[in-house]
This record gives C-alpha cells, sequence and structure tokens, in this order.
C-alpha cells in the first residue's frame, strides 16, 4: 500500500484531523520531536556522566537515548555497565520505564504525521503489523534490540493506539530487554573478576 493508500485509509476511519489548529498541533508535534532528537544527540556524552546519580540517573539517560529518533545514543551500554555496579533487577525496571517513556516521542511523531518515514518499505511492512496486532508487535519490537522501533512508534501514532495502550506495551519490552543487558552486565563483571585471579 502507498503512503497516500495509508493516508487515505487513516483518513476514512475519522483517525486523521482536520482543522487548523489541529494540523498546527502536529506539525508542532513533529518539530518538537525533531528538536529533542538534535538536542539529546548533542549531549551524548554529557549524557553519560548521569549515571553517577544512581537509579535516577540511569532513569534519565534510558529516557534520552530512546527520545531521538533515529540517532545514537548510549541508553543499552550504560545499562549494561550500570547492572554491574547496582541491583541488575532495579536497574532493568528504572532502565525499562524510562525507555518507554523515551519511545514517546516516536509515538508524537507518529500522531504529528509520518513524514519522510512513511515512504520506506520497512515503515509499510511494520505499518500493517501494528494495525493488525499492535500489542504483540510493540511487545516484540521493544523486547528485541533493533534500530526500528522508532518506526513502529511511528506506526502506533499514526493509527491512534491509545497512548497508555504503546506505552505498556513498550514498557513490558523495553524492561524485558533491559533486565537482559543488565543482568548480562552483572554476570559478565562476576565471570571476568572470578577468572581473571
Amino acid at each position: 500500500m502507498s503512503s497516500k493508500g495509508l493516508e487515505t485509509s487513516a483518513a476514512s476511519s475519522g483517525r486523521m484531523p482536520s482543522s487548523g489548529w489541529q494540523r498546527a498541533i502536529r506539525i508542532f508535534l513533529v518539530l518538537g520531536v525533531v528538536a529533542l532528537s538534535g538536542y539529546v544527540f548533542a549531549i551524548r556524552d554529557q549524557a553519560a556522566r548521569l549515571a553517577a546519580y544512581g537509579y535516577p540517573g540511569i532513569f534519565l539517560i534510558s529516557v534520552l537515548a530512546n527520545a531521538t529518533l533515529f540517532l545514537p545514543a548510549p541508553g543499552i551500554a550504560i545499562v549494561f555497565a550500570m547492572g554491574s555496579v547496582f541491583n541488575p533487577a532495579l536497574v532493568g525496571l528504572v532502565a525499562g520505564a524510562g525507555a518507554a517513556i523515551g519511545e514517546m516521542s516516536g509515538y508524537a511523531a507518529g500522531v504529528g504525521g509520518q513524514g519522510a518515514v512513511a515512504g520506506t518499505s520497512l515503515y509499510h511492512r511494520i505499518f500493517p503489523l501494528m494495525e493488525r496486532y499492535g500489542a504483540v508487535t510493540t511487545l516484540v519490537l521493544a523486547a528485541v534490540p533493533n534500530p526500528f522501533f522508532d518506526l513502529a512508534g511511528m506506526a502506533a501514532g499514526a493509527l491512534r493506539m491509545p497512548a497508555w495502550k504503546f506505552l505498556l506495551w513498550c514498557f513490558l519490552g523495553k524492561t524485558l530487554k533491559m533486565l537482559i543487558f543488565a543482568y548480562t552486565g552483572a554476570y559478565s563483571v562476576d565471570w571476568l573478576v572470578n577468572n581473571l585471579k
């Protein structure tokens, strides 16, 4: 289905706003997400210093790392490292919550309009999955390390999946992933310490 077909389908189901102030809000959302992504990318080296603040720092790093659209940020590496310093279960939970909140930027971009990504073949593969199996698709894509989760968030926003539902399934998937990285970090350091003596 072409991006025009997706827009027509969404418009016919009443999901696309049509008034001037709603269009302005959509444009504001997209510009805000782009600005936030650029800002987080610019401060990514300084963001790593937040880990010194313990669990609140891990939470903020996770929010910032996941709030960027298609730009790399140091989230998973810090969760891996902090799993060896702090309680890995708490690191995973805190990082999962932060990641889910950060991913709301992709959702907001989808509510605002898919923009340039609507023409990509990968988006056209994810969109029907989100349309048919929104919760499961969100959970699986959030749990698996991949650079394409932003597209799933955009599709969820464009389809007007309830924000709480996206946030819940995103939290469950991201927390599972962060727990794996935190425990891997904890056990890797323990193994190195015990085997390098």
